[in-house]
């Protein structure tokens, strides 16, 4: 494992919050609230940006602008973008605490990484005041990685690769090729080809396929399968080095990518 020495873990969708429900729903909530009803594929066609820059992002869509315009009378613009990210901020952090159960297999997981010397830094899409509630609930349930970095404590959140710099630096790992990003978004995935990082992507418990654990167990088989092709199929084409369902599955991919690496390939 010399080549790999540290993983870079997202948080909602990747070792909490299975299907990252908590912050889909606020943004969808957040939105009817102004009279403009946004879907739950354009709620999560973001996420994990720095929120205020998810906010942006929805807004900016070619569509909800439209909605946007014909309720409002005339298009969004930046000061739209903060009244509504001031609003999300105290409805995001009630509803993280309603979303903070670790993710099946995600505690052993990291032991299995901590296991091989690698050393465990995080970051999110969220700020640190939403943040801590949820970090405080995650070390109650035995998960504290050794680093959290949060887009407001930088120059900006992804797909920048400034918190990814930032992990870096607080777990003292250079280059940032001996890291494997490990995330649930196409930003992650964004984030880590733009820090150099090696990708792998989560399929089954985040963002990307969108379903509570209950939900992705009650699905026929056949139609799960196919589901999770499409999402593999996302991840990949966004620049993922691998792509695997869970937490659990990503350890032996670790392994992999260490391998890859000591024969000489580099992530980029």
């Amino acid at each position: 494992m010399t080549q790999v020495r540290a993983v870079l873990l997202d948080w909602a969708g990747t070792t909490v919050d299975y299907g990252c429900i908590g912050p889909a729903q606020v943004f969808i909530e957040l939105f009817a609230e102004q009279g403009v009803m946004i879907s739950t594929a354009e709620a999560r066609r973001p996420m994990g940006l720095f929120k205020r820059d998810h906010i942006r992002a929805v807004l900016m869509d070619a569509l909800v602008a439209a909605r946007w315009q014909a309720v409002h009378g005339s298009a969004p613009a930046e000061a739209e973008v903060e009244r509504l990210y001031q609003a999300f901020i105290p409805r995001q952090i009630a509803v993280i605490e309603r979303h903070d159960r670790l993710i099946p297999g995600a505690a052993q997981a990291v032991e299995m990484m901590r296991a091989r010397g690698l050393k465990i830094g995080s970051d999110t899409g969220y700020t640190r005041a939403m943040m801590a509630p949820l970090a405080a609930s995650a070390a109650a349930q035995g998960y504290t990685p050794d680093a959290i970095v949060c887009p407001d404590e930088v120059r900006g959140g992804r797909p920048a690769p400034w918190m990814a710099f930032r992990n870096a630096e607080r777990l003292d790992v250079y280059p940032m090729q001996a890291f494997v990003k490990i995330g649930d978004t196409i930003s992650d995935i964004d984030e880590a080809r733009n820090a150099g990082m090696w990708a792998i992507g989560l399929a089954k418990c985040g963002n990307e396929l969108g379903l509570t654990e209950a939900e992705v167990a009650a699905l026929p088989a056949a139609e799960l399968e196919a589901r999770l092709e499409e999402v593999h199929a996302r991840l990949r084409a966004a620049g993922a080095h691998v792509v695997v369902d869970t937490l659990l599955d990503a350890v032996p991919a670790i392994d992999a990518i260490a391998a890859r690496a000591a024969a000489g390939e580099r992530p980029w």
